[in-house]
């Protein structure tokens, strides 16, 4: 049995250590408006800046990596920046103070502020943008959402990513729709090439068509603005995936003139993981079904995508730290750099007669991912020997139509990092 004395002393710890850390997330908070400020008021255009090491060393402090580890698959998740993780664990703490009250009452409503964050930055209304948890829950509430019947044809590629093809594939086992898909050059170099490919697939039983923004294979940009005025002359409308483009180089979804886009912004935006983002256009909504239960009062309410039962807030609020370091950042200026840091690994590497890129280096081809292959080497044994032997951390790609490894450096990711990598591959290469 505890003393009183006893139970007294940890009851003061608890308070002491509540009060530090009270203190700590204070200066978190400071450090990383610090941060920003001095980002933000940084001279210097994208040309400037992007080779600039002290300018990204100081963009780097934003993050909590660890430096032993070359982290070269940022493209499949990215951390998220020291202040959104402060916030976010910010948000819990109070959260679980009161739940019923602080995280429905206090909490939630600020959803709202981060939709209109979102929006402005995107150049949408807010009220065309639902805050999911990811990439496939936006794009599967659009796939799943649309009514289709026996016979239907949707149309994408045998590059787009393999959640989104199997959920039509599940439909064509449960509904009778049919699936086509199309195969895009590799790399891809003329836009008018890709609209007439998928124009030439289109049947009179074509009723949507998925394509990605950029594909998660190759880093390559695909034309959708062009496609998607293709489609719509002849009223089909396009779903995009854009998993990878969102915060990685610039655009605006209103540009882009499709009806829905979907995306992470645990990727390239750095948020807090388990956050993404839905735009639907905002005369589509109606017509839209949420995948889970709505209100039909909700009809035309983007807030129907975002009926998923109980759920924390705190994942969503700290999107708004992310947000605010990529507009310290400048999304022109991070986008140069990481084309920079994408140039200055891949043409080193491409001058070795056994490795072939699958990524066009042409400009606005791609941006920060790129996927290389090298000759007589399975992209799965180049993972696991740089993983084993070096401790830097690549995806290997075995899609037939472009297998290599898929390179995808960060904001935080030095040159002397990208040495360390092109110094491994030529290893691996000169032992096989």
């Amino acid at each position: 049995m505890p003393t009183r004395r006893a139970f007294l002393g940890h009851v003061f710890l608890a308070a002491g250590a509540g009060a530090g850390a009270v203190g700590a997330a204070t200066r978190n908070v400071e450090a990383a408006a610090r941060i920003n400020v001095d980002l933000a008021a940084h001279p210097g255009t994208a040309e400037d800046l992007e080779g600039d090491e002290a300018f990204w060393a100081e963009a780097g402090r934003a993050f909590t990596v660890d430096r032993s580890i070359v982290n070269l698959n940022n493209g499949g998740v990215s951390p998220a920046i020291g202040a959104a993780q402060a916030s976010m664990k910010r948000h819990l703490d109070f959260s679980h103070q009161c739940p019923a009250h602080n995280m429905w009452n206090v909490l939630e409503p600020r959803r709202e502020d981060v939709r209109k964050g979102l929006a402005s930055q995107w150049g949408v209304a807010a009220g065309e943008i639902a805050i999911t948890r990811n990439a496939s829950e936006s794009l599967q509430i659009c796939q799943f959402g649309m009514d289709l019947r026996k016979g239907d044809e949707v149309l994408t590629t045998t590059q787009d990513y393999p959640r989104m093809i199997h959920t039509y594939q599940q439909r064509s086992r449960r509904e009778g729709i049919r699936l086509t898909q199309i195969g895009i050059p590799v790399p891809a170099e003329d836009d008018a090439e890709i609209v007439r490919r998928f124009e030439r697939a289109i049947t009179d039983r074509t009723r949507v068509i998925l394509m990605c923004h950029m594909v998660n294979l190759t880093g390559q940009i695909l034309p959708v603005r062009a496609v998607v005025a293709m489609a719509r002359r002849r009223g089909i409308p396009v779903i995009v995936d854009g998993a990878h483009a969102l915060a990685h180089f610039d655009f605006s979804l209103g540009d882009l003139e499709c009806d829905y886009y979907g995306t992470s912004l645990h990727k390239w935006l750095f948020a807090p993981h388990g956050t993404g983002l839905l735009y639907v256009r905002r005369e589509k909504i109606g017509d839209l079904w949420p995948l889970m239960a709505a209100p039909e009062s909700n009809g035309d309410d983007i807030r129907k995508f975002e009926q998923i039962g109980t759920h924390p807030a705190a994942n969503t609020l700290a999107i708004a730290e992310s947000l605010d370091f990529h507009r310290a950042l400048g999304p022109r200026r991070k986008e140069a750099r990481l084309i920079f840091l994408r140039d200055y690994w891949a043409r080193r590497l491409s001058e070795h007669p056994r490795t072939r890129l699958h990524t066009s280096l042409q400009p606005g081809r791609a941006c920060g991912i790129a996927n290389v292959a090298v000759d007589g080497i399975a992209p799965g044994a180049i993972a696991d020997r740089l993983w084993r032997e070096h401790r830097i951390l690549v995806a290997g790609i075995g899609h037939p139509e472009c297998p290599g490894v898929r390179v995808s450096p960060s904001v935080y990711t030095t040159r002397q990092e990208l040495d360390r990598f092109c110094d491994a591959m030529m290893k691996i290469i000169g032992r096989s």
